[in-house]
């Protein structure tokens, strides 16, 4: 076996036979099986998505998977003209746009925490409100009136109306983003933040995350939002899913808020 890839949940072993072994972190076989309802669920889609085959455990009794090898060239590495990669982005989120997600959706975990309650926006504020107090040392030491700012998006989220429900990638990024030629070939790495919800919410994630940290970041993510909001998308609730993801995720890698991602967060909230 060789691998051939390793995040945050597992590593990955091609077995050379069209399927690749996934040998997880911290996750039993019972943890695997709703992100294996979760990917039988999701409907055709103008790109692959993941398929679990086989869930085993192995030696210390965490899961052990087997899974359809998706092929293609990371977003980032596929030489493409900045046009075509954004159109790429696009694509993938507008494609979600049309899904109409199943139960498996609404009982999938985000950031392994229970998720769904009786709406989108109370199941989002809700989830706001208990990592901002995992991270509220930090965010108020850092974020200018961070009380004040965290009031007004729980608010904004549990005044949302009900909003029509798509499948939530939730990390649409370019290494995530797998071409064949100007082609996605498939969509990588499901079930951080995967779950049923607005589409706008993956539109405003995908513009960010599409160039985080680099020169260009700050005129793509414009450039992104903009093109977004032709499609029909609420450049204000962009914002405030922005906010959102950034009060969430804002201490997830690093809980001493010691890493790139934590500035990224408190740029996004401060800007």
């Amino acid at each position: 076996m060789e691998l051939i890839g390793q995040g945050m949940e597992g590593a990955v072993y091609d077995l050379g036979d069209g399927t690749v072994r996934k040998v997880w972190f911290d996750r039993r076989p019972e943890d695997v099986l709703p992100l294996k309802a979760f990917l039988d669920e999701l409907p055709e889609l103008p790109f692959r998505t993941p398929r679990i085959r086989e869930i085993g455990v192995g030696e210390n009794g965490l899961a052990v998977s087997v899974e359809d090898k998706l092929t293609g060239v990371p977003l980032r590495e596929a030489g493409l003209p900045e046009e075509q990669a954004l159109d790429a982005f696009v694509l993938v989120v507008e494609a979600l746009r049309s899904t109409r997600p199943g139960p498996a959706a609404t009982a999938m975990t985000v950031i392994n925490e229970p998720f769904w309650k009786q709406s989108w926006g109370e199941s989002l504020a809700v989830l706001v409100g208990r990592r901002a107090a995992a991270s509220k040392v930090h965010l108020e030491r850092d974020v200018p009136g961070f009380p004040r700012l965290l009031d007004q998006v729980v608010e904004g989220l549990s005044s949302l109306p009900d909003l029509a429900l798509s499948v939530v990638h939730g990390d649409i990024c370019p290494p995530n983003v797998l071409m064949d030629g100007a082609r996605v070939a498939a969509v990588l790495d499901w079930g951080f933040l995967s779950t049923a919800g607005d589409n706008t919410f993956e539109a405003s994630l995908a513009a960010g995350f599409f160039d985080m940290y680099g020169p260009e970041a700050r005129r793509l993510d414009e450039l992104l939002l903009g093109r977004f909001e032709e499609l029909g998308h609420d450049r204000e609730r962009m914002r405030l899913y922005r906010q959102a993801y950034a009060i969430i995720t804002a201490t997830i890698y690093d809980e001493n808020a010691g890493d790139g991602h934590y500035v990224w967060c408190v740029n996004q909230l401060t800007k």
